[in-house]
């Protein structure tokens, strides 16, 4: 019963390695979608599976030195305030909602990858 868990682990882990995408963006609707896991919880579950992918990712990135360690402390710092104060107020959203905010976010950055606008940096 296991099995499927670890191996859309590992598929999410393949893709988040290849494409630099975050685990969530797949894991997430792995969980709901596969594994019936409710909206709120598969959110949960991804920022713990964070965890260990983020060490493996740092880790890799820093012996091909292609990691910024002053730029990633600064977007650091504001993602956790980011969280902080999401991560209460997305409670009391209802998990149908947010599931539609989840699936437009995911949508709209697809677009937006497939279909680039303005001058590239």
């Amino acid at each position: 019963m296991m099995i499927l868990p670890v191996l859309l682990g590992f598929f999410a882990g393949i893709l988040t390695g290849i494409m630099g995408i975050g685990g969530g963006v797949v894991l997430v609707p792995m969980m709901v979608l596969i594994l019936g896991v409710q909206q709120h919880l598969a959110q949960g579950i991804s920022m713990m599976v964070i965890i260990p992918t983020v060490l493996v990712a740092i880790y890799k990135f820093h012996k091909s030195r292609l990691f910024e360690y002053r730029t990633a402390i600064f977007l650091a710092a504001g993602s956790m305030i980011g969280t902080m104060l999401s991560s209460n107020w997305v409670q009391q959203i209802d998990g149908a909602m947010l599931k539609r905010i989840f699936g437009i976010l995911v949508i709209y950055s697809s677009i937006k990858m497939i279909f680039p606008t303005g001058k590239k940096p």
